[in-house]
Protein backbone atom coordinates (compact mmCIF):
# COMPACT_ATOMS: atom_id res chain seq x y z
CA UNK A 1 0.00 0.00 0.00
CA UNK A 2 1.20 3.20 -1.24
CA UNK A 3 -0.28 6.71 -0.08
CA UNK A 4 0.56 10.13 -1.12
CA UNK A 5 -1.01 11.99 2.19
CA UNK A 6 -0.02 11.32 5.36
CA UNK A 7 -2.73 9.64 7.17
CA UNK A 8 -2.06 12.05 9.90
CA UNK A 9 1.22 15.58 10.59
CA UNK A 10 2.41 16.73 13.01
CA UNK A 11 0.00 19.21 13.23
CA UNK A 12 -2.78 16.64 13.97
CA UNK A 13 -0.64 15.53 16.92
CA UNK A 14 -0.26 18.54 17.86
CA UNK A 15 -4.32 19.09 17.53
CA UNK A 16 -4.77 16.21 19.74
CA UNK A 17 -2.30 17.79 22.57
CA UNK A 18 -4.68 20.52 22.71
CA UNK A 19 -8.11 18.36 23.40
CA UNK A 20 -6.31 16.20 25.83
CA UNK A 21 -4.22 18.96 27.77
CA UNK A 22 -5.79 19.08 31.50
CA UNK A 23 -7.90 15.85 30.26
CA UNK A 24 -4.42 13.33 30.72
CA UNK A 25 -1.88 12.99 32.33
CA UNK A 26 1.26 14.76 31.61
CA UNK A 27 3.63 11.38 32.25
CA UNK A 28 6.87 11.95 33.96
CA UNK A 29 10.19 11.41 32.06
CA UNK A 30 12.53 9.45 34.80
CA UNK A 31 16.06 9.23 34.00
CA UNK A 32 18.60 6.12 36.00
CA UNK A 33 22.57 6.38 35.86
CA UNK A 34 22.18 2.62 37.12
CA UNK A 35 20.74 2.07 33.09
CA UNK A 36 23.14 4.77 31.52
CA UNK A 37 26.20 3.37 32.49
CA UNK A 38 24.58 -0.13 31.22
CA UNK A 39 23.68 1.06 27.95
CA UNK A 40 26.69 3.76 27.67
CA UNK A 41 24.00 6.26 26.52
CA UNK A 42 22.09 8.78 28.09
CA UNK A 43 18.41 7.56 28.37
CA UNK A 44 14.87 9.21 29.10
CA UNK A 45 12.27 7.11 29.74
CA UNK A 46 9.00 8.34 28.91
CA UNK A 47 6.64 6.50 31.46
CA UNK A 48 3.08 6.12 30.12
CA UNK A 49 2.38 3.54 33.28
CA UNK A 50 1.61 6.80 35.09
CA UNK A 51 -0.86 7.71 32.13
CA UNK A 52 -4.67 7.07 33.29
CA UNK A 53 -5.95 3.87 33.22
CA UNK A 54 -2.43 2.72 33.44
CA UNK A 55 -1.48 3.01 29.75
CA UNK A 56 -0.40 5.33 27.07
CA UNK A 57 -4.31 4.38 25.03
CA UNK A 58 -6.13 6.94 26.84
CA UNK A 59 -4.80 9.64 24.51
CA UNK A 60 -6.19 8.41 21.27
CA UNK A 61 -9.13 7.12 22.61
CA UNK A 62 -10.01 10.29 24.13
CA UNK A 63 -8.63 12.24 21.64
CA UNK A 64 -10.97 10.06 19.36
CA UNK A 65 -14.27 9.87 21.20
CA UNK A 66 -14.24 13.40 21.93
CA UNK A 67 -14.40 14.36 18.62
CA UNK A 68 -17.57 12.07 17.80
CA UNK A 69 -20.60 14.72 16.81
CA UNK A 70 -23.75 14.99 19.40
CA UNK A 71 -25.76 12.71 17.90
CA UNK A 72 -23.04 9.90 17.74
CA UNK A 73 -22.12 10.69 21.11
CA UNK A 74 -25.52 9.85 22.58
CA UNK A 75 -25.79 6.38 20.65
CA UNK A 76 -22.04 5.29 22.37
CA UNK A 77 -19.11 3.37 21.23
CA UNK A 78 -18.39 -0.06 20.47
CA UNK A 79 -14.01 -1.13 21.06
CA UNK A 80 -12.30 -4.51 20.75
CA UNK A 81 -9.09 -4.77 22.89
CA UNK A 82 -7.00 -7.19 24.86
CA UNK A 83 -7.23 -4.84 27.88
CA UNK A 84 -5.66 -1.48 27.68
CA UNK A 85 -7.63 0.77 25.03
CA UNK A 86 -10.62 -1.35 26.35
CA UNK A 87 -9.94 0.27 29.60
CA UNK A 88 -9.10 3.69 27.45
CA UNK A 89 -12.50 3.74 25.72
CA UNK A 90 -14.42 2.69 28.83
CA UNK A 91 -12.95 5.53 30.18
CA UNK A 92 -13.41 8.18 27.56
CA UNK A 93 -16.85 7.43 27.47
CA UNK A 94 -17.48 7.79 30.66
CA UNK A 95 -15.72 11.22 30.82
CA UNK A 96 -17.77 12.18 28.18
CA UNK A 97 -21.16 11.27 29.17
CA UNK A 98 -21.22 8.43 27.29
CA UNK A 99 -21.07 4.47 26.93
CA UNK A 100 -19.02 1.68 25.76
CA UNK A 101 -19.51 -2.06 24.81
CA UNK A 102 -15.91 -3.65 24.80
CA UNK A 103 -15.11 -6.90 23.09
CA UNK A 104 -12.32 -8.54 25.05
CA UNK A 105 -10.76 -12.49 24.61
CA UNK A 106 -11.27 -14.63 27.19
CA UNK A 107 -8.14 -15.10 28.04
CA UNK A 108 -7.60 -11.44 28.95
CA UNK A 109 -5.42 -10.09 32.01
CA UNK A 110 -8.38 -10.62 34.58
CA UNK A 111 -7.12 -6.86 36.08
CA UNK A 112 -7.64 -5.12 32.71
CA UNK A 113 -11.30 -7.05 32.42
CA UNK A 114 -12.52 -5.90 35.95
CA UNK A 115 -10.82 -2.64 35.57
CA UNK A 116 -12.66 -1.84 32.13
CA UNK A 117 -16.26 -3.20 33.87
CA UNK A 118 -15.05 -0.58 36.09
CA UNK A 119 -15.16 2.07 34.18
CA UNK A 120 -18.59 1.66 33.32
CA UNK A 121 -18.30 -0.52 29.89
CA UNK A 122 -20.38 -3.75 28.99
CA UNK A 123 -17.66 -6.35 28.50
CA UNK A 124 -18.55 -8.86 25.59
CA UNK A 125 -15.93 -11.67 25.41
CA UNK A 126 -14.95 -14.36 22.15
CA UNK A 127 -11.65 -16.53 22.08
CA UNK A 128 -8.46 -14.67 20.39
CA UNK A 129 -7.37 -17.93 18.73
CA UNK A 130 -10.67 -18.65 16.86
CA UNK A 131 -13.18 -15.66 16.45
CA UNK A 132 -12.72 -12.34 14.29
CA UNK A 133 -13.01 -9.38 17.38
CA UNK A 134 -13.37 -6.86 14.68
CA UNK A 135 -16.40 -8.48 13.28
CA UNK A 136 -17.87 -8.95 16.24
CA UNK A 137 -16.98 -5.18 17.11
CA UNK A 138 -18.75 -4.12 13.69
CA UNK A 139 -21.72 -6.32 13.95
CA UNK A 140 -22.65 -4.77 17.29
CA UNK A 141 -21.89 -1.60 16.09
CA UNK A 142 -24.73 -2.06 13.13
CA UNK A 143 -27.04 -3.56 15.62
CA UNK A 144 -26.71 -1.23 18.36
CA UNK A 145 -26.12 1.91 16.23
CA UNK A 146 -22.72 2.72 18.25
CA UNK A 147 -19.89 3.73 16.90
CA UNK A 148 -16.84 1.88 16.80
CA UNK A 149 -13.41 3.18 18.07
CA UNK A 150 -10.60 0.84 16.62
CA UNK A 151 -7.05 0.10 19.06
CA UNK A 152 -5.12 1.98 16.56
CA UNK A 153 -6.21 2.19 12.77
CA UNK A 154 -7.78 5.47 12.74
CA UNK A 155 -6.36 8.76 12.53
CA UNK A 156 -7.67 10.81 15.47
CA UNK A 157 -6.02 7.82 17.61
CA UNK A 158 -2.92 7.81 16.10
CA UNK A 159 -2.32 11.13 16.28
CA UNK A 160 -3.56 10.88 19.86
CA UNK A 161 -0.89 8.31 21.16
CA UNK A 162 1.26 10.69 18.95
CA UNK A 163 0.86 12.97 22.20
CA UNK A 164 2.91 10.81 24.35
CA UNK A 165 5.95 10.93 21.80
CA UNK A 166 5.42 15.12 21.25
CA UNK A 167 5.75 15.61 25.53
CA UNK A 168 8.80 13.74 25.59
CA UNK A 169 10.78 16.06 22.81
CA UNK A 170 9.19 19.40 24.67
CA UNK A 171 10.79 17.80 27.61
CA UNK A 172 14.10 16.36 26.45
CA UNK A 173 14.90 18.02 23.12
CA UNK A 174 16.19 16.50 19.79
CA UNK A 175 17.43 13.26 20.85
CA UNK A 176 19.02 11.05 18.58
CA UNK A 177 16.75 7.81 18.61
CA UNK A 178 13.47 6.98 19.92
CA UNK A 179 12.46 3.24 21.11
CA UNK A 180 8.71 2.55 21.14
CA UNK A 181 7.01 -0.68 21.43
CA UNK A 182 4.71 -2.35 18.42
CA UNK A 183 1.83 -3.70 18.73
CA UNK A 184 -1.13 -2.69 16.01
CA UNK A 185 1.45 0.09 15.09
CA UNK A 186 -0.51 3.18 16.74
CA UNK A 187 2.24 4.15 19.30
CA UNK A 188 5.22 3.56 16.99
CA UNK A 189 3.14 5.82 14.31
CA UNK A 190 2.11 8.62 16.11
CA UNK A 191 5.24 9.18 17.28
CA UNK A 192 7.03 8.94 14.12
CA UNK A 193 5.43 11.00 13.21
CA UNK A 194 5.76 13.60 16.14
CA UNK A 195 9.80 13.03 16.45
CA UNK A 196 10.33 13.10 12.47
CA UNK A 197 7.90 16.27 12.35
CA UNK A 198 10.24 18.04 15.15
CA UNK A 199 13.83 16.05 14.11
CA UNK A 200 13.97 14.08 11.06
CA UNK A 201 17.64 13.22 11.71
CA UNK A 202 16.05 11.27 14.90
CA UNK A 203 16.18 7.35 14.64
CA UNK A 204 12.65 5.76 15.51
CA UNK A 205 12.38 2.17 16.53
CA UNK A 206 10.09 -0.07 16.99
CA UNK A 207 10.30 -2.94 19.11
CA UNK A 208 8.42 -6.72 18.78
CA UNK A 209 7.61 -9.99 20.75
CA UNK A 210 9.66 -12.73 18.79
CA UNK A 211 6.40 -14.55 19.03
CA UNK A 212 4.95 -11.85 17.08
CA UNK A 213 6.92 -9.88 14.46
CA UNK A 214 4.59 -8.79 11.95
CA UNK A 215 5.42 -5.22 11.36
CA UNK A 216 8.81 -6.40 11.42
CA UNK A 217 8.09 -8.91 8.45
CA UNK A 218 5.56 -6.30 6.71
CA UNK A 219 8.47 -3.80 6.44
CA UNK A 220 10.64 -6.31 4.83
CA UNK A 221 8.00 -6.92 2.20
CA UNK A 222 6.59 -3.90 1.83
CA UNK A 223 2.91 -5.16 2.35
CA UNK A 224 0.93 -6.05 5.48
CA UNK A 225 2.24 -9.45 6.89
CA UNK A 226 -0.46 -11.55 8.72
CA UNK A 227 1.30 -14.63 11.33
CA UNK A 228 -0.65 -16.61 13.48
CA UNK A 229 -2.06 -14.77 16.30
CA UNK A 230 1.16 -14.63 18.35
CA UNK A 231 0.94 -16.88 21.67
CA UNK A 232 3.28 -14.08 24.11
CA UNK A 233 3.03 -12.78 27.28
CA UNK A 234 3.14 -9.16 25.64
CA UNK A 235 -0.62 -9.64 25.63
CA UNK A 236 -0.90 -5.81 24.34
CA UNK A 237 1.72 -7.08 21.06
CA UNK A 238 -0.70 -10.03 20.14
CA UNK A 239 -1.79 -8.31 17.10
CA UNK A 240 -1.40 -11.07 14.18
CA UNK A 241 -1.17 -7.97 11.57
CA UNK A 242 -0.67 -4.32 11.31
CA UNK A 243 -3.26 -2.05 10.72
CA UNK A 244 -4.10 -0.47 7.13
CA UNK A 245 -3.31 2.93 8.55
CA UNK A 246 -0.41 2.56 11.06
CA UNK A 247 1.44 0.47 8.56
CA UNK A 248 0.94 3.44 5.81
CA UNK A 249 3.02 5.51 8.11
CA UNK A 250 5.38 3.48 9.52
CA UNK A 251 6.82 2.11 6.43
CA UNK A 252 7.28 6.08 5.28
CA UNK A 253 8.76 6.88 9.13
CA UNK A 254 10.25 3.96 10.65
CA UNK A 255 14.25 3.23 10.37
CA UNK A 256 13.40 -0.15 11.90
CA UNK A 257 11.97 -2.90 14.43
CA UNK A 258 13.62 -5.28 16.36
CA UNK A 259 12.65 -8.16 18.63
CA UNK A 260 12.70 -8.98 21.89
CA UNK A 261 12.17 -12.41 23.91
CA UNK A 262 13.08 -10.85 27.14
CA UNK A 263 10.78 -8.29 29.14
CA UNK A 264 12.82 -6.66 31.44
CA UNK A 265 10.16 -6.18 33.71
CA UNK A 266 12.63 -7.38 36.98
CA UNK A 267 15.02 -4.62 35.67
CA UNK A 268 12.23 -1.87 36.05
CA UNK A 269 10.99 -3.24 38.85
CA UNK A 270 14.08 -3.51 41.29
CA UNK A 271 16.88 -0.71 39.73
CA UNK A 272 13.95 1.68 38.14
CA UNK A 273 11.47 1.36 40.74
CA UNK A 274 8.55 1.16 38.41
CA UNK A 275 6.04 -1.77 37.64
CA UNK A 276 5.54 -2.62 33.86
CA UNK A 277 3.59 -5.28 32.08
CA UNK A 278 5.13 -6.65 29.50
CA UNK A 279 4.33 -4.68 26.53
CA UNK A 280 5.32 -1.97 28.18
CA UNK A 281 8.74 -3.36 29.25
CA UNK A 282 9.92 -4.40 25.50
CA UNK A 283 11.75 -0.69 24.59
CA UNK A 284 14.04 -1.55 27.75
CA UNK A 285 14.62 -5.12 26.95
CA UNK A 286 15.78 -3.46 23.45
CA UNK A 287 18.10 -1.70 25.31
CA UNK A 288 19.50 -4.42 27.96
CA UNK A 289 20.13 -6.69 25.36
CA UNK A 290 21.92 -4.61 23.07
CA UNK A 291 19.30 -5.37 20.26
CA UNK A 292 18.37 -2.17 19.40
CA UNK A 293 22.13 -1.62 17.82
CA UNK A 294 24.58 1.55 18.59
CA UNK A 295 22.76 3.81 20.73
CA UNK A 296 23.52 7.50 19.96
CA UNK A 297 24.34 9.53 22.94
CA UNK A 298 20.87 10.25 23.86
CA UNK A 299 18.18 8.21 23.47
CA UNK A 300 14.29 8.11 24.40
CA UNK A 301 12.09 5.54 25.03
CA UNK A 302 8.16 5.31 25.82
CA UNK A 303 7.64 2.59 28.58
CA UNK A 304 3.60 1.95 27.12
CA UNK A 305 2.32 0.40 30.28
CA UNK A 306 1.63 -1.02 33.28
CA UNK A 307 -1.22 -2.90 33.43
CA UNK A 308 -0.41 -6.15 35.08
CA UNK A 309 -2.05 -7.73 38.68
CA UNK A 310 0.40 -8.58 41.89
CA UNK A 311 0.35 -12.40 40.75
CA UNK A 312 0.84 -12.73 37.36
CA UNK A 313 3.82 -9.62 38.18
CA UNK A 314 5.45 -11.79 40.45
CA UNK A 315 5.45 -14.66 38.49
CA UNK A 316 7.09 -13.59 35.72
CA UNK A 317 9.78 -11.64 37.94
CA UNK A 318 10.51 -14.35 39.70
CA UNK A 319 13.73 -16.37 38.23
CA UNK A 320 12.52 -18.68 35.12
CA UNK A 321 9.39 -16.75 35.24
Amino acid sequence: MTTTTPPITLDDVRSAAARLHGVAHRTPVLRSRTLDALVGAEVHLKCENFQRVGAFKFRGAYNTVSRLPPDRMSRGVVAYSSGNHAQAVALAARELGTTAVVVMPEDAPPSKRAATEGYGAEVVSYDRYTGDRAALAESLATERGLTLVPPYDHPHVIAGQGTAALELLEETGELGALIAPVGGGGLIAGSATAVKGLYPATRVVGVEPEAGDDTRRSLEEGRRVTVPVPRTIADGQAVPTPGELTFAVNRRLLDGVVLVDDEAMRFAFTRLKIVLEPSGATPLAALLTGRAGPLPPRVGLILSGGNIDAERFARLCAPGG
